[in-house]
C-alpha cells in the first residue's frame, strides 16, 4: 500500500533544522506540503477593532511563505496553500488523497491545537507524527511534569538553563514527490531579489539565516546586554524574533550559532543574556500550552468586551493605536509599530503600561492589536508578555495567602512604568521621539520637554 503523507506547516516555515519534515521524508512515498495563511480570529478582530492583519505583518508572512515554496521547489516539491483555518478543508484533503500519514508541529496555542484535534477526530485512521520542534527542549527533558510548570520565570530558568540542548543540524536534501492528483491553490515560488534592498525585515528562511550569519559575524553579541534596551537600531538587539515567530529559523539554530560565537570570541554576560532571552521565549511557550484559553482571558470576555462601547474608552484606544496619546515616548513607539510592523521590547513594555494604567484600557485589547500588526507576532510571547505586564499571567493562582509564596505574590502584580523616567533613561536626547514625531505636534513635544 502506498504511503501518502500530509505535512502541515504552521509555526515552522523552514526546511533546515526541521526534524519532523526529515522524518516525513523517510516514512512516506508521496508528501503533500500544506500551509494555512494566518488570519485574525473573530476574537482578536473584536478586541483589536481591526478587520485583518496589518500591511507589514501580511507582507512578512507572504514573503516567508513564498520563500518556503521556493525552497520546496528546489527539492521537487510544491506548497499547497489553504486560505481558511478550518478543519473541514484539511479533512477534505486527507480523504480525497487517501492520506495515511499526518505530520504537524505540536503547537502551544489553543486554536492551532484544536484545528489539528478536530481534523484527526474525523480521520481516525491516520498515523500521526507531532513534536515540539520550535522550542529548545521537549517537555520530557524537564525535571518536572508539565502540569507543574513553575509559576515564575526565575524558577523555570534555574531548573532548565543547564539542560543539554541538541545542536546537531538536520539538513534535508530529498523530499518525496507531491501527489499528482491534488488540485487547488499552490503557492508558486517567486524569484527572490536582493533582500537587502527591500527593507530591514524580509520574511523567509533565507533572509532569517542571512541575518543570523551577519549578526554573529560581528561583535554585537558581545555587547548585547548593554544595548538590548535601545528603542531603535538594528545592531542594538538581535532582531531574531521575526524569523523565530514563523519558525523560519529555529531557536536551536540560534543557540548553535551562539555557542560557535562563544567558542571563537569568548563568552560573557551579554552572550549569556541572549540565551536568557531564548529561555524567556521558552517559558512563555510552555506557559501558553499549560494555560490554554485562560491565557487570553476568554472566560471574562463579556466583562471587557463592553469597555470599548464607552465612547471615551473607545476614543482613548483609537488614539493609543494611532500614536496620539500625548505621551511622546508612547506615541513614538506606536508610530514606529504602525510604520514598520516592529517595536523594541522596551517600547512594548512602555506602551502596554500606558494602555493599562494611564488610559485604563483592558490589556487584551492591546495584545490583540499587537497580534494584528507585529511582524514578529508569536502567540505565546505576545499574550504572555501582555499578561505579565497586567499581572494576569497566572489566572489560576491560588487565593489563599497563607499558602501562596512571596514569589507567586510578586508574580501577580502588574508593572506600571514611569514614562517620564523611562524617557530620561532610554531617550534622554529625544532622538527616538523626534524621529517619529509629527511636525504638527511640535507644541506637544515642547510642553513635554518643559515638564521634565
Amino acid at each position: 500500500m502506498k504511503k501518502i503523507g500530509l505535512y502541515l506547516f504552521t509555526n515552522d516555515l523552514r526546511i533546515n533544522d526541521n526534524t519532523l519534515l526529515h522524518r516525513a521524508s523517510q516514512l512516506v512515498d508521496e508528501l503533500l506540503c500544506v500551509a494555512i495563511e494566518p488570519k485574525l480570529s473573530t476574537y482578536s478582530i473584536r478586541l483589536s477593532q481591526e478587520q485583518e492583519n496589518g500591511a507589514h505583518r501580511h507582507l512578512f508572512i507572504k514573503q516567508a511563505t513564498d520563500d518556503l515554496a521556493l525552497s520546496l521547489a528546489r527539492l521537487g516539491q510544491r506548497l499547497f496553500v489553504l486560505e481558511r483555518n478550518k478543519s473541514e478543508d484539511l479533512v477534505q484533503l486527507v480523504k480525497s488523497q487517501q492520506m495515511t500519514h499526518f505530520f504537524a508541529s505540536s503547537h502551544c496555542a489553543h486554536d492551532e491545537r484544536q484545528l489539528i484535534k478536530d481534523t484527526l477526530t474525523q480521520c481516525p485512521d491516520l498515523l500521526v507524527f507531532q513534536q515540539h520542534h520550535t522550542t529548545l527542549f521537549e517537555s520530557d527533558a524537564f525535571p518536572f511534569e508539565l502540569s507543574k510548570l513553575p509559576r515564575s520565570f526565575t524558577k523555570f530558568r534555574l531548573q532548565v538553563e543547564h539542560l543539554e540542548i541538541e545542536t546537531e543540524e538536520r539538513v534535508i536534501t530529498y523530499l518525496p514527490p507531491a501527489p499528482h492528483s491534488t488540485t487547488g491553490s499552490y503557492r508558486e515560488p517567486t524569484l527572490r531579489l536582493d533582500d537587502s534592498k527591500t527593507g530591514d525585515y524580509v520574511g523567509g528562511e533565507m533572509a532569517g539565516l542571512t541575518h543570523l550569519e551577519n549578526y554573529f559575524s560581528r561583535d554585537y553579541a558581545g555587547t548585547y546586554k548593554q544595548t538590548r534596551n535601545a528603542l531603535d537600531g538594528l545592531e542594538n538587539s538581535t532582531k531574531f524574533s521575526p524569523w523565530l515567530a514563523l519558525g523560519c529559523v529555529s531557536p536551536k539554530t540560534i543557540y548553535r550559532h551562539l555557542k560557535q560565537f562563544e567558542a571563537h570570541r569568548g563568552a560573557n554576560d551579554s552572550t549569556y543574556w541572549i540565551y536568557f532571552e531564548l529561555l524567556w521565549r521558552e517559558y512563555f511557550y510552555w506557559k501558553c500550552l499549560t494555560l490554554g484559553t485562560s491565557l487570553f482571558g476568554r472566560d471574562s470576555k463579556d466583562l471587557f468586551n463592553k469597555q470599548l462601547l464607552d465612547t471615551a474608552a473607545g476614543a482613548s484606544f483609537a488614539k493609543w493605536k494611532s500614536g496620539n496619546t500625548n505621551y511622546p515616548i508612547v506615541d513614538a513607539c506606536m508610530r514606529q509599530l504602525n510604520a514598520t510592523g516592529y517595536m523594541s521590547n522596551r517600547g512594548r513594555q512602555l506602551v502596554a503600561s500606558c494602555l493599562i494604567h494611564e488610559l485604563g484600557i483592558d490589556w487584551r485589547h492591546g495584545a490583540a492589536y499587537f497580534e494584528s500588526q507585529l511582524i514578529d507576532y508569536d502567540v505565546a510571547s505576545n499574550w504572555g508578555n501582555w499578561a505579565y505586564i497586567a499581572g494576569a499571567l497566572n489566572p489560576q493562582a491560588p487565593q489563599n495567602a497563607n499558602k501562596q509564596s512571596a514569589a507567586n505574590q510578586s508574580q501577580s502584580k502588574s508593572r506600571h512604568f514611569d514614562l517620564v523616567k523611562q524617557t530620561e533613561m532610554y531617550d534622554p536626547e529625544h532622538t527616538f521621539i523626534n524621529k517619529w514625531h509629527r511636525e504638527d505636534e511640535a507644541s506637544t513635544s515642547t510642553r513635554y520637554q518643559d515638564a521634565i
